[in-house]
């Protein structure tokens, strides 16, 4: 087995003619390895290096033959601790070879080398350390060491914001999602409740519809609410007057204009016979109106003159009308006796009237044409503004507002503009029709008028006066006289009753009949057949006109007389 190098001893054991090196321990690196130094060789024997001030270790030939003392070691201290005490600063240590002095620093320039000694295990070095052989040598001043980061390195503070601000968004974006559903049921309630409410205030919501609600047959079976106003549409340049009933059922939701003629029978105030077209001009709205209700068994609630200028502003406040025309216009502007030009309205279907074309139209009769051909050409430009009017009751009154008419006191702006939009939704909707009033030619109503058109459109039967209402009579002259209808119509003015011309017989009866429908009119058939002067054996319970309580037939056995 191998002697082992001790480090503490300071030579080699062995005889003395081994010639091996020697080396001696001067520190530790910064791996915390032992480095090692080659101890010069001394010609006759080894000494220890001496330390002196001013003096580094190592062996003096020029020395005197005074050896100075070897220092003991006891314990091992490489950085000479046990080293006896000396004047001044004891030397510090350093590992490669440099003994501090008296203020002067002293290097020594030899290599220090980490030699294998025999019996020792090889000191730890780096496998580029090995390898260069010569190189430099490094110390460790020369190198700076890379501070490990912590976890408060900005590297980790990154991403920890990333991580939270990450977990913001996402808490973000839920608040925003739910924030989103709750806004969107919101909107949906909002609009279910508002429509609800629509069809409700439209009377449109099954089984709460208002009390013009529902087309059924128990609907249109039993009474009926209408709303009745009517227009007198006066020709400022060419003269005379066209009569509507503007008629809004609001119990089947059907509109309907009512064309009346100008002969239409009527009693004035006083009770006197005269037509429609008279009463337009003398009588003023309130005794056309009162004396339509009369003969008709209606209510109009009001009076809309509308002359044509102010029908030619309302076409163009709608933005003009689109109508079916059935007949070509010619310009008024044309002077005769010169080319023909264009007509101003032609005749097709869907033709688009301006205001003035609309007024043409509507006033314009053929010549040979009856009145009732003109009258049909005002109902269709009504209807066409009816269906270009807004459905807003807001919007309608200031279009009607816009007008800037005098209008009847019956009547207001606001009163006009809910109804006519009410008519106009009617007209929309394909709910709205026009018909003619049917006349004789003395301008009694005939039958099929009061059936069709005073039953059907304008209530069916004539409502039931006040207390302090008069009777209204219907007489229809079966005698072959005519002059006994005027004879009978004195008598009955005069008794108090409000005379009805239900016109004239198709052939002459024999007897006369008092005709009571409602069996609390028994006693006023009764006063009527003695106010004229007929027995009361006359007096039945059937079917009287449309438009009165009590109907008689004058036949044969009427002379005129009481």
């Amino acid at each position: 087995m191998n002697d082992r190098y001790d480090g503490y001893s300071g030579s080699y054991s062995g005889d003395a003619s081994n010639t091996s090196d020697q080396y001696e321990l001067v520190g530790y690196d910064e791996y915390g390895q032992p480095v090692y130094r080659q101890v010069p060789q001394q010609p006759a024997q080894y000494e220890y290096p001496q330390a002196t001030q001013g003096q580094g270790y190592g062996y003096d030939p020029y020395a005197t033959g005074q050896q100075p003392p070897v220092p003991s070691y006891d314990t091992y201290d490489p950085y000479g601790a046990g080293a006896p005490a000396q004047q001044g600063p004891p030397p510090s240590y350093d590992p490669y070879g440099a003994v501090a002095g008296t203020g002067q620093q002293q290097r020594v320039e030899e290599q220090t080398a980490t030699a294998h000694i025999p019996a020792q295990a090889a000191p730890r070095t780096e496998p580029a350390a090995r390898e260069r052989d010569g190189a430099p040598e490094y110390r460790t001043e020369q190198f700076s060491f890379v501070e490990e980061p912590d976890e408060n390195s900005e590297d980790v503070i990154d991403w920890l914001k990333f991580t939270e601000s990450r977990t913001e968004r996402r808490e973000e974006a839920r608040r925003r999602g739910r924030s989103r559903v709750v806004a969107l049921v919101i909107v949906l309630v909002l609009c279910v409740t508002g429509g609800v409410g629509y069809l409700w205030y439209a009377g449109k919501l099954p089984g709460f519809g208002s009390a013009d609600s529902g087309k059924g047959a128990a609907d249109t079976a039993g009474p009926q609410n209408r709303d009745v106003i009517v227009v007198h549409l006066h020709n400022t340049k060419g003269g005379g007057t066209s009569t509507a009933l503007l008629v809004n059922n609001t119990t089947t939701k059907q509109g309907t204009t009512v064309l009346l003629p100008n002969s239409l029978a009527l009693t004035d105030d006083e009770g006197s016979a005269t037509t429609l077209g008279k009463s337009v001009g003398g009588d003023g709205s309130s005794g056309t109106r009162d004396a339509i209700d009369t003969v008709l068994g209606t209510d109009v609630e009001g009076t809309w003159r509308l002359d044509t200028p102010y029908l030619n502003n309302l076409v163009e406040l709608v933005g003009n009308i689109d109508i079916d025309t059935n007949a070509d216009v010619p310009d008024p502007a044309a002077k005769s006796g010169k080319k023909a030009t264009s007509p101003l309205v032609k005749k097709g279907k869907q033709q688009t009237l301006s205001g003035p074309m609309a007024v043409m139209y509507a006033t314009y009769r053929a010549p040979g044409e009856s009145e009732t051909a003109q009258l049909m050409r005002f109902g269709q430009v009504m209807q066409g503004v009816l269906r270009k009017l807004s459905s807003d009751p807001h919007a309608a009154t200031v279009t009607v507002q816009s007008l800037a008419q005098i209008l009847d006191p019956s009547l207001g702006e606001k009163d006009l503009g809910a109804f006519l939009a009410k008519l106009a939704d009617r007209a929309k909707g394909g709910d709205y029709k026009t018909a003619l009033l049917p006349v004789q030619q003395d301008g009694t109503l005939s039958e099929q008028a009061t059936d069709s058109v005073v039953k059907d459109v304008l209530g069916g039967t004539v409502k039931n006066p006040g207390k302090d209402a008069s009777v209204r009579v219907g007489i229809k002259n079966a005698t072959g006289v005519k002059a006994r209808t005027e004879k009978a119509r004195v008598s009955l003015v005069n008794g108090g009753y409000t005379f009805v011309d239900a016109g004239t017989g198709t052939a002459a009866q024999a007897a006369s009949q008092v005709t009571y429908q409602d069996a609390d009119r028994k006693q006023d058939a009764v006063e009527v057949a003695k106010t004229l002067g007929l027995p009361t054996s006359a007096v039945r319970k059937g079917k009287t006109v449309a438009n009165a309580d009590v109907s008689v037939v004058l036949g044969q056995n009427y002379t005129g007389g009481q």
